[in-house]
């Protein structure tokens, strides 16, 4: 006899199985990231489809089976229409997702990072959200992301000497997890020159001050810089994960 279960879950990814069937990746409040198979679901008479589309926040429930866990039911909560209808927006969501993905591996419960996520959808969501903030809602949840999961970044202090920063030339090394002083760079060579003005918005991302953040002007090469200092971060978490 299957043993049922239910949760608030957010559907991260789906995947077509056979000739009607749906594999979702759905992040759980109480069972963390799980892979739920939807069997029949493309079909027209399906009744699952109502509550199973990618970016509902849905009550799910499901059975475990012997390979799968089979979807049984969903009830949609929040369809964030704001984001279904704007390409930009769908983008930032599918890479909030993909990133979520790749990082969570496991099936575990963290209300910590269930909290961000509905969070940054909620943001995102938001029809009065500028188009030039839609990028910041994905640097706020992954660099919160890396606190949770324990690869929060020095920002205060020198990576190497553990030496509070002074304003000085600073360099960062994603490998050593942090900003670097200028004396420990000049000993080592590792580390790519950071802006001051990066470190200020990291800051403010991982104290969530989301308001604060929406009121700085960050300009195009402080953009390219976020997005460079983000990427090789990422790397770095990506293979000290494996």
């Amino acid at each position: 006899m299957f043993i049922h279960y239910r949760a608030q879950g957010l559907i991260l990814k789906k995947d077509d199985r056979g000739e009607a069937d749906q594999l979702f990746t759905v992040f759980t409040r109480d069972y963390g990231k799980i892979k739920i198979l939807g069997k029949a679901i493309r079909k027209i008479s399906s009744k699952l489809k109502q509550g199973a589309e990618i970016f509902y926040l849905s009550e799910i429930e499901f059975v475990q089976a012997k390979a799968y866990k089979t979807l049984t039911g969903a009830i949609p909560i929040d369809k964030f229409k704001d984001i279904r209808k704007d390409l930009k927006k769908l983008k930032i969501a599918h890479k909030i997702s993909g990133v979520l993905d790749n990082l969570i591996k496991g099936q575990e419960a963290d209300r910590k990072l269930w909290t961000l996520l509905l969070d940054v959808f909620q943001k995102l969501n938001n029809p009065s959200l500028s188009a030039s903030h839609f990028l910041l809602v994905y640097y706020y949840f992954l660099w919160n992301l890396f606190s949770i999961l324990g690869y929060k970044p020095h920002l205060y202090d020198c990576s190497f000497c553990q030496k509070k920063l002074s304003p000085d030339k600073l360099y960062f090394n994603s490998k050593e997890g942090g900003v670097i002083c200028q004396v420990c760079f000049l000993k080592t060579k590792l580390g790519r020159r950071i802006d001051q003005g990066i470190i200020k918005i990291l800051r403010i991302i991982l104290d969530k001050k989301w308001q604060v953040l929406l009121k700085l002007r960050i300009n195009s090469e402080q953009e390219k810089s976020l997005k460079l200092v983000s990427q090789n971060y990422l790397r770095s978490v990506l293979e000290a994960i494996k």
